[in-house]
């Protein structure tokens, strides 16, 4: 649940109780807790990596998508609607303290959207170079992930999704040349997915 996502309850009780829920552990910190207080530390050998992300990432588990890697070391932090700053304020407890070799880092798109509030572009890039930051001084290799692009091709209920209204492509694609320059520049891998899909 996020901010944005509460917009849909139209009795005013509901409406607060989801406002309430989410200003009670706006991060989800709560989410993965128990998943990663029985985490093992890392095998010697093991090539654990870890998955940060938000809808897109957390639905990989989902049995339809296959499931996640199954029998390799990899952890699915994804979590649906978050933004990139929800992402950062549990990366410590989500990411560093699995101690992966790795870590996939996928954000951005529900920052565009506005799911918690209108963020610039730059906020977002701030964010997502401090966990890069955050990851890169505990010595975890980073995979910086573009952002998918959207359309309005999509129907839900009978009626067209427009998505290019929420996401614009031209936000996107700004975002999108800076995590390939940050990238670049920082020596972290680039995830082309928008060039992909």
């Amino acid at each position: 649940m996020w901010s944005k996502g509460c917009e849909r309850f139209t009795v005013p009780t509901e409406k607060l109780s989801c406002l309430a829920f989410v200003n009670s552990d706006f991060a989800r910190r709560d989410r993965y807790a128990a998943s990663n207080a029985a985490a093992r530390p890392p095998g010697k050998g093991e090539k654990r990596v870890v998955f940060i992300g938000d809808s897109i990432t957390d639905n990989w588990s989902k049995p339809p998508a296959g499931g996640f890697f199954p029998g390799r070391p990899y952890f699915n932090r994804g979590i649906g609607g978050q933004t990139s700053g929800q992402m950062l304020l549990r990366f410590r407890q989500d990411v560093i303290a699995l101690q992966p070799q790795v870590v996939v880092i996928l954000a951005g798109t529900n920052d565009i959207s506005g799911n918690n509030g209108v963020a610039p572009v730059e906020t977002i890039e701030e964010n997502l170079a401090s966990m890069a930051q955050l990851a890169a001084a505990n010595h975890i290799r980073v995979v910086l992930a573009s952002v998918l692009p959207v359309c309005d091709c999509i129907e839900q209920d009978g009626k067209p999704v427009n998505r290019t209204t929420d996401r614009p492509p031209q936000t996107i694609n700004a975002l999108n040349t800076w995590i390939a320059g940050y990238a670049r520049a920082n020596k972290h891998t680039h995830l082309d997915y928008f060039s992909a899909t």
